[in-house]
Order: structure tokens, then sequence, then C-alpha cells
């Protein structure tokens, strides 16, 4: 994908071949989310895969929406996911084969897709978006491989909706301002819309859900991280990153920590 994605873990360029395993997991805890399941059952739903058409799933990862698609396109549909990331494309083609699925997987990218004009009847595109520096590029790529007709999912974190509590507002402040700076576009959730009219593709139903962590426990490798980041940053000093450190640690045993960002979606067709 050349530069298109030089900030993102995800981009091939990023990670080294060890590495794939750990963002496989991470990939995974994403998966049982509870809110990231209810935004993608929402999104399925609205979109209406149906048996004997052509669904491809950009950004597919390890696989696991490109098979719900080829199981409801089966059995004389196809649902091809596109990954640039060699690793994650051998982990989706392995599950695929273990579970049976007659899901494809092919080395690709979002801003050059390796699919004819007006030939995709479904497209699923999963936090892509926020990874690249031309987003609007790939919205016109799905315009451009979907026929008239055709349906388009896209889903995207808005990280500016960040929340974490309790705290210090000035310091968790300084804290979640790393979660900007982690995507090269981490307004891309509120955008969807936009982007998809802007491409001529008409808005059929738009969803969100608030991705929740755990109540009773921080997420300290994330939290650390975001800390860390902030104290080099001069954005707060170490005093404040420990005693909001020891604040979530109280408001955790006491099941009363919450850490949230929200996800959006937004379906839509291109007309006739």
């Amino acid at each position: 994908m050349g530069d298109t994605r030089p900030t993102s873990p995800f981009h091939a360029r990023n990670i080294s071949a060890e590495g794939v395993a750990r963002l496989a997991a991470a990939l995974d805890a994403q998966d049982v989310n509870d809110g990231v399941r209810r935004l993608r059952a929402w999104a399925h739903a609205a979109l209406a895969a149906r048996p004997g058409e052509r669904a491809i799933d950009i950004g597919s990862g390890t696989g696991s929406q490109t098979r719900q698609l080829a199981a409801a396109v089966a059995p004389r549909g196809e649902a091809l996911g596109i990954e640039p990331n060699p690793g994650l494309r051998a982990v989706a083609g392995q599950r695929a084969a273990e579970a049976g699925s007659a899901a494809g997987f092919v080395d690709g990218d979002a801003l050059t897709l390796p699919v004819p004009d007006s030939s995709v009847d479904v497209v699923w595109c999963e936090r892509v978006l926020q990874h690249l520096l031309e987003p609007e590029k790939a919205v016109a790529e799905i315009a451009r491989v979907l026929r008239p007709g055709g349906r388009v999912a896209l889903l995207d974190t808005d990280w500016a909706t960040t929340i974490l509590h309790p705290g210090d507002p000035e310091t968790v402040a300084g804290l979640t301002s790393g979660a900007l700076s982690a995507a090269a576009d981490p307004y891309s959730g509120r955008k969807l819309v936009g982007r998809l009219t802007a491409a001529g593709l008409v808005i059929d139903d738009r969803g969100s859900q608030a991705l929740l962590q755990d109540h009773t426990s921080v997420a300290w490798p994330l939290i650390r991280m975001l800390g860390e980041s902030a104290v080099r940053r001069d954005l707060i000093t170490e005093a404040q990153r420990d005693r909001l450190y020891a604040d979530l640690t109280e408001a955790s045993a006491q099941g009363a920590l919450h850490m949230s960002v929200t996800m959006f979606g937004a379906v839509a067709h291109r007309p006739e």
C-alpha cells in the first residue's frame, strides 16, 4: 500500500513477522467486544448480503467478517478479503480453511482495489479509513467497484470520543490526547456519512456503539503507553501521571472505572 498508512501498526511495513501473532490476538480481542459485535450485527443486517452476490472485505485482517460475508452469499456467491499484510492474510486463509469457509483472500490496496468497475454487490470496510492519509480516495474506489444498487458498510472509530474516568480533567485530557495521535485521521468516525455522500453514494442507515472497557480492571498496557507519551510530550507531569494511575487503580477496585471510545457506522448504496 505504499505510504498510504505509514502511521498505522496494521501497515505491512510497520509489523515484523513475529508481531503478526500479537496483532492477530489484538484483532481477536476486538472481535469479542460487546460493542463491536453489536455494531457489526447492525451493519450486516442493514447490508443484507444475499446468496449469489459478490462481496469484498477491505482490510480484512484475520478474516472474521469475510467468513461471515461468505456464509451470507453462499452457495453461489463470492466473498473476497483484501488485505495488504501477508502475515494476516496467511492467518485468515488458515482460519477459513479450518472453518470450511469459501472466503478467499488477496493482497490489495484500499486506494487501488484489485476489482473491476461495477462488479461488486456488497462492500465491508471496518476501521480502515482512520489509518489512511487519503481516505477520500478509498471511498471513491468503493464507489467505483460497486454495481448500481450495490451496498457498502463503513465502520470506524472516532478517537476524539475517548472517555476516561475518574481523574483530574487536565491530566485526563493530556493522557487521552495520545489517542488522537494513534491514527492518521482520529476523527474518521464522524466523517463517514460526508465521505460516502461526496462519492455519490446514498445513505441508508447510521449506527454507533460505545466500546466499553471492563469497569473492574485498568487496561494498563494502553494506559501506560498513553501516560508515558503524555509525559514525554510535556502534556502532563510525572506527578500528574502517577496521581491518575492511583485514581484509576482505586476506581477499578471499587468497580467504578469508565473507559470507552465510540465507533460509528454508515450503510449506503450506489444509485441505480
